[in-house]
This record gives C-alpha cells, structure tokens and sequence, in this order.
C-alpha cells in the first residue's frame, strides 16, 4: 500500500518516444542524461510516450521491437538506481495536444477505452513482480477539463478506477500514477481511496512559462514576464502559489503521495525570472515533502541548453547545464 508520505524522487522528463510525429522511431536510452542524473543523485525519470510507438493502430498487436527498446531503457535507468515512471503521453483516444487527431475518445469509446486497457494490462504482464520499487505506471498525461468532449470527472474516475484495478490484478504491488485533470492542475479527492500516486502540476503561472510558447494561443500578446506578477487578473506569489497547491495537500492529507510530474519555463523568459519563479516552486514542493520531474531534461523546457537570456552554463560532457537551476534542484530535496 501506497502512503501520503511516500516520495517517488527528483529527476527528469525525457523526450523519448513522447510523440512519432517529432522522430521516426524511438532511439536507444540517453545514457549520457542518466549518467548526469546518477551523479547528482537525480533518482527520478518520467517517460511520456505515444501509443503509436507501442502499437501501429488500435486494435494492433503490440510492437516487440519497441518494447525491446523500452526494455532496455528501463534496464538502464534502473541499474543506475534510477525510478522510471512509464507514461502514455498520447493514450488511445487522448492526446492533450492534438486530440483532434484521434478518431475516437478515451472516455466516450469503448474501443478506445479497450486500447488502453489492453496496452496497461500488455505492461503489467511484462513486467510483473520485476523493479517493484524503482518501475511505475503513469497512466494517461493530462486529462482534460469538465466539460470537454463530454468530459466529466465521474466518467474520468470510472476509467482510472477499472485500468488501475485490472493493473493490480495481474501485478498487485505495482505503483500506478494519476494525473490532475484539466493539464494535470485539477487533484483528484474522489480518488483518494484508490492506491495510487497523484501526479500534479507545475506551470503556473503561465505568463512564465510559456512565455512566446508558439504551439499555445494563450501565449500570444503576453507582456514580457516578471515575477511577482499579474497574470489573468490574479497576483502570483508565492503565497498565491501556496494556495494553487492546497487541493493537493488536501488529498495528502486523505491519505495520498503527490508528485510533481511535470514543470518548466519556455526558453524566453529572461533566466532571472525564471529562477525566482523556480526559487518559490522549490520551496512548496519541498515544505510540501513532494518530489517531482522538470519537463524536461535536454531542450527548451530543461536544465541543460534551455537558451533562456541570462544563463550561466557550465559543461558536463557537452551539455550546457544551467548551475543556478541545478543549485535549486539540489537544495530542494525534502529530508
């Protein structure tokens, strides 16, 4: 059993297969990123994937070459001591971004809803009893908000409930990750007395973070960002990021481990900013006793060659690694 004060660990996101339409197949493991993470004792990696990878279609068997590949992934993180947290980044009828591109809906189809339950349940079968404390399962990234498609939290639980259940019969020790809904902000108290982690959220404010992101409307005609700062008519602080998080204490204190699974800042915010920002974000998560995953390891998003204005780099290996965001991330671990 799963309790509220069990911390999955710090570390990464990797781009790795988290999308075919960004690379034509799934590479080996980044080793050169794990050996990073090993040597300062980053012991968390979250790997979002699209379903494509797994399967070439719904319905389709499931694609051995690339499980071998995962295999093999997670055989090098894990002899690194190394957690990796598996994750459907695009699941069967689901995508945050592009879900107009799926032909049927996670949560209204029931062949969708049999995908994912099929590639969750292939998972728990392969790996069953193997890596019980360093391999979890994050089940679908960032569902989506009330009302969307027909969205609601009733129909969302159902098939939280029915994939982590299914999950547990075939591999009972097995941790199961949940998202927030809504981009992973919204927790999740009506899944409280389910045994699994709640994985949270940390991207506000936007005007931050995705300062000039150019795939996100909202991001277009943002004032240049401070911080402290106004952002949709609300004062953000950290006393007001304080409070943004008091959902997420409340189903810990029901009884529930939460993790930070994904944050980060868009390479345009002055490095300045973003480390104030960053400062505060620490500073919760640790109080809090909460690990997380910064999205993302290597790229816009990361601790290494980001190109946020202002940075100091220092090399490791080739990699342009931002110190000041690495002293954070370093003094940010919980006791």
């Amino acid at each position: 059993m799963i309790t509220a004060d069990q911390n999955l660990g710090y570390g990464f996101n990797a781009q790795w297969a988290y999308t075919t339409t960004h690379m034509p197949a799934a590479l080996p493991a980044d080793k050169r990123m794990l050996d990073f993470m090993a040597k300062y004792e980053f012991r968390f990696l979250r790997l979002p994937m699209d379903y494509r990878f797994w399967i070439d279609q719904i319905g389709a068997p499931v694609n051995d070459d690339f499980m071998k590949l995962l295999d093999s992934y997670i055989h090098e993180s894990v002899s690194r001591g190394i957690h990796i947290s598996i994750n459907l980044h695009r699941a069967p009828g689901y995508c945050i971004n592009g879900w107009e591109d799926e032909a049927t809906n996670l949560w209204a189809d029931k062949v969708a809803e049999d995908s994912f339950s099929f590639l969750w349940r292939t998972a728990a079968e392969r790996y069953s009893g193997k890596h019980l404390d360093l391999l979890s399962f994050d089940l679908v990234n960032e569902p989506p908000d009330i009302g969307q498609r027909g969205f609601t939290r009733d129909i969302h639980q159902k098939v939280i409930r029915r994939i982590t259940n299914e999950i547990h019969a075939i591999d009972p020790e097995r941790t199961v990750v949940i998202n927030g809904l809504a981009g992973g902000h919204l927790a999740m108290p009506e899944l409280a007395d389910l045994n699994v982690v709640h994985s949270g959220r940390g991207y506000q404010p936007m005007l931050v973070s995705h300062y000039q992101a150019e795939w996100w409307a909202g991001s277009k005609g943002m004032p240049v960002p401070t911080y402290p700062c106004e952002y949709n008519g609300q004062w953000w602080d950290r006393a007001a990021l304080w409070d943004f998080y008091a959902p997420w204490r409340e189903v810990q204190a029901m009884g529930r481990p939460v993790h930070i699974g994904e944050f980060g800042c868009y390479r345009y915010t002055d490095n300045a900013v973003a480390l104030a920002w960053f400062k505060d974000l620490f500073s919760i998560y640790k109080e809090s006793g909460w690990g997380y995953s910064l999205w993302e390891f290597d790229g816009n998003f990361g601790i290494a060659n980001h190109n946020r204005p202002g940075t100091k780099y220092e090399n490791f290996e080739g990699l342009n690694v931002d110190r000041g965001l690495l002293d954070l991330m370093l003094e940010s671990r919980a006791e």
